[in-house]
């Protein structure tokens, strides 16, 4: 799972169903949400190869003319494996459709489940800390603790905090803001997230949700000094700010 600022990353979302994992992605332009129908069909059959029974499912519907199926597209998103792999997704209206064609007592809470889902978003587009609490809620249910919880929670606003400042600089997101974070990560831990990463045996897994309480603190010390620094210094190419994020990092590693 993985966050952004105050929001959860849309593009690369785990939603839970009765504790089964359902990957989502939030379209920005469509604002929609699209879910990936093998998730659905593993939370809604409890089967054993939810990949083969949505073949067989998909290959049926295609030969009665479903036009749902036949709209339904893939997106990339990440496998058990943690490689990104295409997968058939449908958005919500497609969804209460396909599940029809699935007989399954949780047909019904599922669908109910859907709403709340979609509503959830409309209402966090309207108030930002609606998605803090359930980001809280989440991690909950994912096991992690109460302590734990509130620095993950604190590190979101202040990462927030920093990735405005870079905006204002006129930073772009993607690969600027990967290298910087890389430089202040690399300043205070001696690794860069991808090294980071694999000294944890990640893949694809959110770093920070994989840091302990003081890797956390640290990173949080980090991220908050080069927002002070750069805030201080308004820097105004990406080289100054670069030279910013590593005197940041500098700052947790002397802590």
């Amino acid at each position: 799972m993985g966050f952004t600022g105050h929001k959860m990353n849309k593009a690369n979302n785990i939603r839970l169903f009765e504790q089964k994992q359902v990957r989502s992605h939030w379209d920005e332009e469509q604002e929609q949400w699209y879910f990936s129908i093998v998730d659905v069909v593993g939370a809604l059959t409890d089967s054993i190869d939810p990949q083969a029974y949505w073949r067989k499912l998909k290959q049926r519907l295609k030969e009665e003319g479903n036009e749902t199926v036949t709209n339904c597209h893939a997106l990339k998103m990440t496998a058990k494996d943690g490689k990104l792999r295409m997968t058939d997704v449908a958005d919500t209206e497609q969804l209460f459709r396909l599940i029809q064609s699935i007989p399954s007592p949780k047909a019904e809470p599922f669908k109910l489940w859907l709403t709340q889902v979609a509503s959830e978003r409309l209402d966090e587009m309207q108030d930002p800390e609606l998605s803090i609490d359930r980001a809280l809620e989440q991690y909950l249910n994912l096991g992690y603790s109460e302590n734990w919880i509130n620095q993950r929670l604190k590190s979101i606003e202040i990462r927030k905090e920093l990735t405005d400042e870079w905006k204002k600089r006129g930073l772009k997101e993607g690969v600027q803001f990967a290298v910087l974070t890389d430089i202040v990560t690399k300043a205070w831990s001696g690794k860069n997230t991808k090294e980071y990463k694999i000294l944890k045996g990640l893949k694809k897994e959110n770093l920070r949700d994989n840091m302990t309480n003081t890797e956390l603190i640290l990173n949080m010390l980090a991220e908050a000094s080069t927002k002070d620094i750069s805030q201080s210094e308004s820097p105004e190419t990406f080289a100054e700010s670069a030279k910013i994020a590593k005197r940041g990092g500098n700052v947790a590693s002397v802590a």
